[in-house]
């Protein structure tokens, strides 16, 4: 693509995949390019249980180094969908506290586990009320959820994901693209599901997958088709953030864990791409 300006995204990164600590979290996403962090927990605190002087001490933390938050990464929704609904509502009502104090406009969440042996199908309406609950809220307190496309939960594959971003019908309900995921539900995600969701991917999330086993790798050492994703999102003038969630070292219920080192290997593998396609990061 010929341009006369560099298309540029906003550079962005799990800082507790590096280390609990937000100091040295700043520390290495500065020394990556990043100026933006997303935060899913400081000092091993996860976002939802953080209280006010507490997120005030991160604020202070990354504002001192000059890193803005892309996004508040919630574990909203990563729960059994026979919870009462309220549950996570309240719960999304601790985290948008955070995140307004944090000065995000986005949360990061998830549409809901459902026992071993339950069909989708047989759920759906259940997640869709509370999906449209959340969006409630989110309206309420003008932020945007940012829908991940997690294995297991009701929203892992392309279409059910279409399926909740249009039932819901909601400008506070948008979809985080994750190649990674897709690939562990099967799915090729350039393939099979970026034109579906394209009108309503708001933010990215870096990793890949291979088909094969499920592992997670660098970026374009897999089959998520990172290239092509990347080369398209330039072409049709995506804009936004670009934020790093390597899981090279740890995955659990909760997220996943790289270290530095690792952390680190995922910038480059990810510059990589970005280089080759003409894309700055910042």
């Amino acid at each position: 693509m010929h341009t006369d300006v560099a298309v540029k995204w906003k550079l962005s990164g799990f800082g507790d995949e590096i280390d609990p600590d937000p100091e040295l979290q700043a520390c290495v996403l500065l020394a990556l390019g990043a100026r933006n962090i997303e935060v899913r927990s400081a000092w091993g605190i996860n976002v939802v249980d953080l209280d006010a002087e507490q997120t005030a001490a991160l604020r202070k933390t990354l504002d001192a180094r000059g890193l803005a938050v892309s996004a508040v990464a919630s574990p909203i929704g990563k729960v059994d969908v026979s919870l009462d609904p309220d549950h996570e509502v309240e719960r999304l009502r601790k985290v948008i506290h955070v995140a307004k104090a944090l000065d995000s406009k986005y949360v990061r969440v998830f549409s809901f586990y459902r026992a071993a042996g339950i069909a989708a199908a047989s759920v759906r309406d259940d997640v869709l009320v509370r999906m449209r609950l959340l969006a409630d809220e989110a309206e309420q307190s003008n932020v945007v959820l940012l829908h991940e496309n997690e294995k297991e939960i009701y929203g892992d594959t392309p279409e059910r994901v279409l399926d909740i971003i249009e039932s819901v019908g909601s400008d506070a309900l948008k979809v985080a693209w994750d190649s990674a995921n897709f690939v562990q539900v099967g799915v090729r995600p350039f393939s099979q599901a970026y034109a579906m969701l394209r009108p309503h991917l708001e933010y990215l999330q870096v990793k890949d997958a291979l088909l094969a086993t499920g592992q997670v790798v660098p970026a374009g050492r897999g089959d998520g088709q990172l290239l092509e994703t990347l080369t398209a999102l330039r072409d049709d003038g995506y804009r936004g953030y670009a934020s790093l969630e390597p899981h090279l070292a740890d995955t659990n219920a909760l997220g996943g864990f790289s270290g530095p080192l690792a952390f680190g290997e995922a910038a480059r593998a990810f510059a990589e791409l970005t280089n080759k396609i003409g894309v700055a990061l910042s």
